[in-house]
């Protein structure tokens, strides 16, 4: 069966090709092709590759972030780096939906009802939710008939207890939709999965701090392999400091600043979002290489950014580690969570008292998927690879595979039987 993820991020647009049998791998497969945009200003680069090892990069003039993905998608079979002969040999497409609310809780497959839901959603979360519309958008104009499937950010958190998920605002916000949805859900599932295997241990019995550190972050606390807490709330802009994100702040800083008349709701939208966080303390980068970089060479603003960010880190991780009651393994994730020792070493820093020891060695040259901590190390500390488009076409082949009779209900009537083998 061969599965296409799109993977649609606010600055960049990723997307992967795997081929899958039964029984699907018990670790992460490569897949035979991928392909990423990313965006500086109005220019787009395409960057693809394949496992046979042909790579190519594409600066076409300037286009829209429509007209970019459907060059990139179109790689697929036509230029350097085709892999297959034409869109008709997709069986299924999967999507990174951010925010799915409380109507669904799992893998989907795309229906003109789910898109209605998704498009009411976009406005808890405009920046991600269009863009993935729009991508699935281009599938049904590229693609024709190929089944989708939506795979929800929110989902993985939808069994937060109500003390986690019910804001202290007044009660008539519940029936609003204002609540704590939580993000980064499928990393977050995924690494606890990823945890489990790397520890020999039953995911039941875990208690879990998974630190997903990109340009978003967010923290999750996992027990009996079900998400109990995280940092993330109505928008993915609450919780930790992130690379251009504010997170959490006095909300009465900017009730302060309307009043003041020195920003209008969606200016303070703007300011929180792309304003603030590494960027806006350190004004150099949201980059956490560019701060630690600046920071080495005495930049006192790139300084006080780090500060910051490890002090949160720190602050949430004790809070999740309360809420858990203990912890099993502590465990770093994404761009920053995977690549920055010095991040590593700072939140570990203060967790002593729980008998966390991180390797010094180790943690300067992790292996994907390492555990860093010392052997005698009371808590785990793990630094496992992202694996969002691996977790998405998982979910796409179980959903195609292996539906129950609820799950038929939801095929769309183009459904196509996989009929090519895998390799």
């Amino acid at each position: 069966m061969k599965i296409l993820v799109l993977n649609s991020g606010s600055s960049s647009q990723k997307s992967s090709l795997y081929e899958l049998s039964d029984p699907l791998p018990t670790h992460p497969a490569t897949p035979f092709w991928g392909g990423k945009i990313e965006w500086d200003s109005e220019q787009a680069e395409l960057q693809i590759s394949t496992a046979q090892g042909a790579r190519c990069t594409l600066r076409p003039p300037s286009m829209s972030r429509r007209e970019a993905t459907s060059q990139l998608l179109a790689q697929l079979w036509s230029g350097p780096c085709a892999v297959i002969g034409g869109p008709s040999e997709i069986d299924v497409v999967g999507h990174r939906v951010v925010n799915g609310g409380t109507e669904y809780v799992g893998p989907s497959f795309i229906t003109p009802e789910l898109i209605a839901a998704v498009q009411r959603m976009s406005a808890f979360a405009p920046l991600h939710n269009r863009i993935e519309l729009e991508s699935i958008e281009i599938i049904s104009q590229q693609f024709g008939s190929v089944p989708q499937v939506a795979v929800f950010d929110t989902a993985f958190h939808s069994r937060l207890p109500e003390a986690a998920n019910v804001y202290p605002g007044p009660y008539d916000w519940i029936a609003k939709g204002i609540r704590r949805y939580g993000f980064h859900g499928i990393n977050h599932q995924y690494c606890a999965e990823r945890s489990a295997q790397l520890l020999n241990k039953d995911l039941l019995s875990l208690k879990l701090v998974t630190c997903h550190l990109g340009n978003g972050c967010s923290l999750a606390a996992i027990r009996g392999g079900h998400s109990v807490d995280t940092t993330m709330g109505f928008t993915p802009l609450e919780g930790l400091m992130m690379g251009t994100r504010s997170g959490s702040v006095d909300p009465g800083i900017l009730t302060y600043l309307m009043r003041q008349g020195a920003a209008t709701a969606e200016q303070l939208d703007n300011l929180l979002n792309t304003q603030s966080g590494l960027l806006g303390i350190s004004g150099i980068s949201g980059d956490m290489r560019k701060i630690v970089a600046a920071m080495k060479q005495g930049n006192a603003r790139a300084k006080l950014a780090f500060e910051i960010f490890t002090h949160r880190l720190r602050s949430c991780i004790g809070s999740m580690v309360a809420i858990l009651n203990g912890c099993d393994a502590l465990v770093f994730t994404a761009g920053i969570g995977e690549n920055s020792a010095e991040v590593r070493a700072a939140a570990c820093d203060n967790l002593g008292f729980l008998g966390a020891q991180l390797d010094p060695q180790k943690n300067g040259r992790p292996s994907p998927d390492q555990d860093i901590a010392q052997e005698d190390s009371a808590v785990r500390i793990l630094v496992i690879r992202a694996q969002e488009d691996w977790a998405i076409a998982q979910a796409c082949w179980r959903l195609a595979s292996h539906e129950s009779p609820q799950v038929v209900s939801q095929k769309p009537a183009g459904l196509r039987p996989a009929t090519t083998p895998a390799t």
